[in-house]
């Protein structure tokens, strides 16, 4: 027997199925012929040519009903929004009857004509009426108020925003203006594939569980593959797998996958979370950062109508060039201090003068990374490119030619956060090699984010991968900036949440 507790409504709801069953009605036929959306027949309805709509059928979830004796007026919701049905005992029957069985969250089709109502609203004059899907948990309805100029104001009916992070479905019936937030995410994506796509460079797929996780500093979720019986980590970066492409002879390859990494969770981060990276032989970095100013400012353009947005009140530019600016001129700038060739000591020392809470084990590159977080990343609002990190910062970039002890690396800064990394790629082996032993002794020291030595990385490094630039780019930060929200959790369907 079932153990679910039902509350008075759910329970009338399962009557109302019953007794419709007993009337021979399927509550939950499996298809329905829809001729018209909502917004296409508010848009193209005519006055002056009203036969033009007189056969449509439309399709969606009841989301208000006012009955009126032998009339009822209700309103259903498909993708594109709401219509008003008119339904009339006259024409309908026997089946106007059953309106009784009918609720508020219901999906149904309608077969009729549209006219315009006395109160001038577009509507559809119901010649039948299908149940489609009986809807047995009551939901949530909003609530909308119209001002004189036209102007519409939504009261959401899920106030509480834990709520609709777990319910999604609910947030997004009795809030259907969300959508556009993921019509555009998908709109963002599609436009950052279409810009690879057309420079001929080609899309892969690579591992996601992986024997050896590597490509960044992060600690990994592991698994356990039975019939090999090893341990499998979720990939956290697809960096290392997209070079051995370049090494194979592949000359630009991207993804844009899912990576996981587990770690803390706030409004920027979420353990899964949707990730781009690019590599491109023959280039450096320098060519990379203007590719990717080109690549922003091109999909801004498409999906905002602009370079320029409005990002949480804060106008925000994406017009070429971007500002550059390299890191140690900016902790001097905003530190006070020249941090350059400093030991680790002397940078612990440097955090506590500054005021920086930082671990006493903190290895030199985390204490230069929480500098550079508390101190310098706040000013940084227009999207600047920060170039030139200390090697302790980046084990997989190519030593800079000229400025001793820095990389050829650059990170994307936006509104205070990071939303793009980028490498002219270390493909000297030997210093490769070198460089992951020594974050194989940070890691050994205690700081289990450190990378650690893929021997398989490193022989196909030896092959010999050619100069090239990578470039990552947080994706569902980029829809963040074009969609107005500072909560990764309002651009994710389903974000991670803790347990009830």
């Amino acid at each position: 027997m079932s153990t679910i507790q039902r509350n008075d409504q759910e329970e009338r709801r399962i009557e109302e199925l019953h007794e419709l069953r007993a009337l021979g009605v399927n509550p939950f036929p499996a298809s329905y012929d829809r001729t018209h959306h909502a917004q296409q027949i508010l848009l193209t309805f005519n006055d002056e040519q009203p036969d033009a709509l007189a056969a449509v059928s439309v399709a969606g979830r009841i989301m208000a009903m006012r009955k009126m004796g032998k009339a009822t007026f209700c309103h259903i919701q498909d993708v594109t929004g709401r219509i008003q049905i008119y339904l009339k005992k006259d024409d309908l029957g026997d089946v106007y009857d059953r309106l009784r069985l009918f609720d508020i969250g219901d999906i149904i089709g309608i077969e009729g004509f549209v006219f315009r109502t006395r109160m001038g609203e577009i509507s559809v004059h119901a010649r039948s009426l299908t149940m489609l899907t009986k809807c047995i948990v009551p939901v949530p309805v909003g609530k909308e108020e119209v001002a004189e100029d036209g102007t519409v104001t939504r009261y959401d009916a899920i106030a509480d925003k834990e709520q609709r992070y777990r319910m999604r479905y609910l947030d997004l019936i009795a809030n259907p203006q969300i959508k556009e937030t993921f019509i555009k995410r998908s709109r963002i994506i599609t436009a950052m594939r279409r810009f690879f796509d057309e420079r001929g460079w080609l899309e892969v797929e690579t591992p996601i569980l992986q024997p050896i996780y590597g490509g960044a500093t992060a600690r990994p979720f592991t698994t356990h593959h039975n019939a090999l019986d090893v341990d499998l980590y979720l990939r956290i970066a697809d960096e290392l797998y997209l070079k051995r492409l370049i090494v194979g002879g592949f000359e630009g390859v991207y993804e844009i996958s899912k990576n996981f990494r587990n770690e803390g969770m706030d409004k920027t981060h979420n353990p899964e979370y949707t990730s781009m990276e690019i590599y491109v032989a023959y280039k450096d970095y320098l060519w990379m950062m203007d590719m990717t100013e080109e690549m922003l400012s091109s999909i801004v353009s498409e999906t905002c109508g602009s370079e320029n947005i409005v990002y949480q009140e804060t106008e925000l530019s994406f017009a070429r060039p971007f500002a550059r600016a390299k890191m140690f001129d900016l902790f001097t700038k905003y530190t006070g201090k020249d941090l350059r060739g400093l030991s680790r000591e002397q940078l612990l020392a440097a955090a506590r003068e500054l005021n920086v809470d930082v671990d006493s084990a903190a290895s030199a590159m985390k204490i230069l990374d929480e500098i550079f977080s508390v101190l310098v990343q706040p000013h940084l609002i227009q999207p600047t490119f920060i170039m030139d990190y200390p090697v302790e910062m980046s084990p997989l970039a190519k030593a800079h030619p000229t400025e001793k002890g820095l990389v050829e690396r650059f990170e994307l800064f936006i509104m205070g956060k990071e939303v793009a990394n980028a490498f002219s790629e270390l493909n000297d082996p030997i210093d490769q090699r070198a460089r992951l032993e020594e974050q194989a002794q940070i890691r050994a020291a205690g700081d289990d984010e450190a990378m650690i030595v893929d021997e398989d990385f490193l022989r196909a490094i030896e092959v010999g991968l050619p100069p090239t630039a990578g470039l990552g780019v947080g994706v569902d930060r980029i829809v963040m900036l074009l969609t107005d929200n500072d909560s990764i959790r309002d651009v994710l369907f389903f974000p991670q949440m803790r347990p009830e």
